[in-house]
C-alpha cells in the first residue's frame, strides 16, 4: 500500500534528493507541505507532481560541435 503521506526524510529518499533541496522546494511553493503536530508531512501525490515538474535533461545529438570533447 503506497503511504498517504511522507515525512522529510521518506520524501527525501523516496525522491532521491537531499534535505536542502526538499526544503528549497518547499520555501519556493514549488512543493506544497502540511504540518500535523511539531511534523512537516508531504502528501503522496503533491511529492509525485513535483517530480513530475522537474525539468528535463536536455540530450544533444553526438554531431553537434559543442557536444564533442577535445582528445588533448
Amino acid at each position: 500500500m503506497v503511504p498517504l503521506v511522507h515525512t522529510i526524510p521518506e520524501a527525501c529518499s523516496g525522491a532521491k534528493i537531499g534535505r536542502t533541496a526538499l526544503y528549497e522546494a518547499i520555501r519556493s511553493g514549488a512543493l506544497r507541505a502540511v504540518k500535523r503536530g511539531r511534523r512537516t508531512l508531504i502528501l503522496d501525490q503533491d511529492l509525485r507532481q513535483w517530480v513530475r515538474s522537474l525539468p528535463s535533461v536536455k540530450v544533444r545529438a553526438m554531431d553537434d560541435p559543442d557536444n564533442r570533447r577535445d582528445a588533448t
